[in-house]
């Protein structure tokens, strides 16, 4: 099966979650007579704060899968599953985003359960990223397989960054703004850590882009 398909759908679901990232930035207007735009702005900083993580953590999925099926020879049943289990997590990230900007990091219950829930959910994403690293390896799936000398030491890395989002639920759950620095954290590191080679894809918990 030509992988075309597959990374049209995933490219056009990653393009809706961006968007719908920031359509859900808004401010009440002219008619909000008790408050200038200024202070509307000011009051929508954890919104703003939660875009700027989700959308760059769409990004390094995006810029790690791009790399990763880049190297697929052929795509069967199997993978477009598994793939879907990876864009469901993705399409879920507005809504986590939009929940925790709703309830801006307050130390209230439902403020640590919006940001655990924004951590479960990348916790799928890490997951799903996983499985589709994990078939690649098996069989002559890809034009560049990754050494099995490798093999096990990238399984490793995968299963801690999933580890890092399974944790980071559990610190939500005690303290909203520890659990979302937590996440905040894992994003900026995948952002400034330098690329690996093509030839060895990395999670989108590990890289920013692949070789994730």
């Amino acid at each position: 099966m030509d992988r075309s398909r597959l990374e049209a759908l995933s490219d056009g679901v990653f393009a809706v979650a961006l968007t719908l990232l920031a359509l859900n930035i808004a401010v009440r207007g002219p008619a909000d007579k008790g408050h200038d735009l200024w202070h509307q702005l000011g009051a929508l900083w954890p919104t703003f704060l939660a875009y700027l993580v989700s959308f760059f953590v769409i990004g390094i999925i995006w810029v790690n899968h791009h790399g990763l099926v880049r190297n697929i020879v052929a795509v069967d049943r199997t993978l477009l599953f598994l793939n879907l289990v990876l864009l469901l997590f993705v399409v879920l990230i507005p809504f986590a985003t939009t929940t925790v900007a709703e309830y801006g990091l307050r130390d209230s219950w439902d403020g640590r359960v919006s940001v655990a829930l924004y951590a479960a959910v990348f916790l799928g994403m890490s997951v799903g990223f996983g499985l589709v690293f994990e078939w690649t390896l098996h069989g002559k799936r890809t034009h560049s397989p990754l050494p099995p000398e490798r093999r096990w030491a990238a399984r490793i890395r995968f299963v801690g960054g999933a580890l890092v989002y399974l944790v980071t639920i559990g610190v939500a759950l005690l303290s909203a703004v520890a659990g979302f620095v937590l996440i905040a954290a894992v994003a900026v590191y995948y952002v400034v850590e330098r690329s690996s080679s093509p030839s060895s894809p990395v999670s989108p918990s590990e890289k920013v882009t692949p070789a994730n």
